[in-house]
């Protein structure tokens, strides 16, 4: 069946499968950060932050700071676990396991198999995220129903940090380049996407800056998600910005894989 053009075909989820396979043979491990990370950060910012910070205020509505963190600990997840997949992971197995060159002697296409590998990058941001969803429920800092939502935010973060991930992926020489990326692009979302503190006091350049980074969208999606706003206009914005990136590095991935794996 055609999808996205003519090299590209349903049996993408051929490489998909064979990602999952060998994944459910360290699944438990696999599952150990996002159970064990919401936990640290509650305990180290509910503990150490609870008198320096008793309330903040996001949208006219006080919560505690373990309340707003809380939404921006699963985007950040969301980030890390689909770009790491897709460069670290997706670098192994094309480079050092020779996995793409095993599965392109099948009747499968680079584009197939880099949209699987993008795919696949989804899915692990998707699963990390329900286990850190169900694990803050315990602590009462997901509202429900509405947290079912951030499966569906989920799926729009991971593709977008799964596409850029991969072309990443496509353009870095050595695996220990990927260092520069994950310093110039993942730590100062990290650090100024709203994630540990509201922007609404940032200075205005700082505001447009963080606009341009793709877990300020992300973080904004998942805390209007927790405080019930749904199609709050933040999420609108959020959920624009993150389609249009999606379709723009989409297509720049298959392009720098497509170049580096065909000479």
């Amino acid at each position: 069946m055609k999808l996205l053009g003519n090299n590209i075909t349903t049996r993408f989820w051929a490489v998909w499968i064979r990602n999952w396979i060998v994944y459910l043979r360290t699944w438990k491990i696999n599952f150990l950060p996002p159970i064990l990370e919401p936990i640290l950060y509650i305990a180290a910012f509910g503990v150490g932050f609870r008198l320096l910070v008793p309330e903040i205020k996001f949208h006219g509505i006080e919560m505690t700071y373990v309340q707003f963190i809380a939404p921006a600990l699963i985007a950040v997840s969301v980030m890390n676990s689909s770009f790491f997949e897709t460069t670290y992971s997706s670098f192994v197995r094309m480079y050092y396991q020779k996995t793409f060159d095993a599965i392109m002697s099948a009747p499968v296409s680079v584009q197939e198999v880099i949209t699987g590998e993008i795919i696949w990058g989804t899915a692990r941001s998707v699963m990390t995220a329900a286990v850190m969803i169900v694990v803050l429920s315990f602590f009462g800092l997901v509202p429900w129903p509405e947290a079912f939502w951030l499966l569906p935010a989920a799926v729009l973060g991971g593709f977008a940090f799964s596409a850029i991930g991969m072309m990443f992926t496509g353009m870095i020489p050595n695996i220990e380049l990927f260092n520069l990326p994950v310093f110039l692009f993942i730590t100062p979302m990290f650090l100024f996407g709203g994630t540990f503190f509201p922007m609404d006091g940032m200075p205005l350049w700082a505001k447009i800056v963080a606009g341009t980074m793709p877990l300020t969208h992300i973080v904004n999606l998942c805390r209007e998600i927790c405080c019930g706003s749904v199609l709050g206009r933040d999420a609108i914005i959020a959920v624009g910005y993150l389609v249009v990136f999606s379709a723009v590095f989409y297509p720049l991935a298959l392009f720098t894989m497509k170049k580096r794996l065909i000479k």
